[in-house]
């Protein structure tokens, strides 16, 4: 199958995705997917799980983005976090559903309990649960909703992003604190640091975030010192790291 499709090109009638034979060994050869996703920790577990399906990625941070890719590209898959830094992702997802030239498969995404019911009544056909921690749940959810990608037996393991990924999230949200957000750039940034909180599995993050969220008495001093205490750790860990010896 070519990839990606010219944006002027209709699927035929009973278009399927071709089964490599190795399905077991990449189970997304060929596919290709658009990760609409503000959150470069996220998207590094994703790029992780393509590269080790087979499966061809690019990433929007933003609905401008995605909009701007999509008038050229035709992924097969577009994954879409609902909470995005220019609006909401359901926004783009029911664009996609109801527009005439849609992907083979639109999935939400969110770290919201929420988000799986919001996604798919916007009208994505699947949705994927943060953290994308499974490679063979990551997997099984896109097979599921592609033509001609039945289940297959892919051996499991579990993704650990680069922490310097991590790292670049805190540092991007600090710096947006810092400018002294409005009420609209506040409240994406708490739901970003809770989403990147549940994908890190850091509890004092996510409690120092909802703390902020709260409309007349966020704490943004608290936020802000966790963050710097966050990002001072990293930096020393990196200066102790063993650097690599030269000839």
């Amino acid at each position: 199958m070519p990839s990606p499709l010219p944006s002027d090109t209709a699927l035929p009638p009973g278009f399927m995705l071709p089964s490599p034979a190795n399905s077991a060994d990449l189970p997304l050869h060929g596919v290709t997917i658009l990760a609409v996703e503000d959150s470069r920790y996220a998207c590094e577990a994703l790029r992780l799980m393509c590269q080790r399906a087979g499966a061809r990625l690019r990433r929007a941070e933003t609905l401008a983005s995605a909009r701007a890719h999509l008038r050229v590209y035709r992924p097969d898959v577009v994954i879409v976090d609902l909470g995005l830094p220019d609006g909401r992702g359901e926004s783009l997802i029911a664009e996609l559903a109801l527009g005439p030239q849609r992907p083979l498969a639109v999935l939400g995404t969110s770290g919201n309990a929420d988000g799986r019911n919001v996604a798919l009544q916007s009208g994505a056909e699947g949705f994927l649960d943060k953290p994308f921690e499974s490679f063979a749940d990551f997997c099984a959810t896109i097979r599921r909703h592609l033509p001609g990608l039945g289940p297959t037996a892919v051996a499991d393991a579990k993704i650990q992003p680069d922490p310097l990924a991590l790292r670049d999230d805190l540092s991007r949200a600090a710096s947006a604190l810092a400018a002294a957000p409005d009420a609209i750039a506040r409240r994406y940034l708490t739901g970003f640091l809770l989403g990147l909180a549940h994908h890190a599995h850091d509890a004092s993050l996510a409690r120092a975030a909802r703390a902020a969220s709260l409309p007349a008495s966020g704490d943004l001093d608290g936020l802000r010192s966790l963050l710097d205490s966050r990002l001072s750790r990293a930096q020393q860990s990196a200066a102790f790291s063993p650097k690599p010896e030269t000839a």
